[in-house]
């Protein structure tokens, strides 16, 4: 048996029935919600529980990602929302059009996580325009974690649902 025989037996190339695209998905989950607007969410309950200089850092890295998250999108905004309805929609038609199962599995993986993004978006938008600072300022990164948490439960539960559906249609499992 050759070498590259060997390693396709051991590691299953096919997505939904893969370990390690089920560790992606939640190592991926993870980190979107740790990270509220480029913030690390420790840094928010620090701001909470001892306020003074951690709420002033806080309130600094806020201003700085939400500065660079709207910068980024006034100058290439519509050139990323370009590319990125471009991407999505060639991975939804080879995924479940002509079902390429790894073009699913992409799609099921970035497509939420692109929505996490506009809402990251949308948030920093909020924080600039009301000039949000203080408890105000945490509890609207709060409020945005758990929409991203939300979101991101839903993602997983529609991922594993048709991941199972996949496994189970093509006789994995057989």
């Amino acid at each position: 048996m050759d070498w590259y025989s060997t390693v396709f037996e051991i590691i299953d190339m096919r997505s939904f029935s893969n370990l390690w695209y089920w560790i992606a998905l939640a190592v991926a989950w993870s980190t979107v919600s740790h990270w509220v607007v480029g913030v690390p969410y420790d840094l928010i309950q620090k701001a909470a529980r001892l306020e003074g200089e951690a709420q002033q850092d806080l309130e600094d890295m806020v201003r700085i990602n939400c500065n660079r998250i709207l910068y980024v999108a006034g100058v290439s905004g519509l050139w990323i929302l370009g590319f990125a309805a471009a991407l999505f929609t060639s991975m939804a038609i080879l995924g479940f059009w002509y079902k390429v199962e790894f073009a699913q599995a992409v799609f099921l993986l970035l497509f939420p996580i692109a929505l996490a993004g506009l809402m990251s978006l949308n948030t920093a938008a909020v924080i600039r325009e009301r000039a949000l600072v203080g408890e105000e300022l945490r509890d609207r990164l709060n409020r945005h974690r758990v929409q991203t948490q939300f979101l991101g439960m839903g993602a997983i539960f529609i991922t594993s649902l048709w991941g199972m559906y996949q496994n189970l249609s093509l006789g994995v499992l057989r």
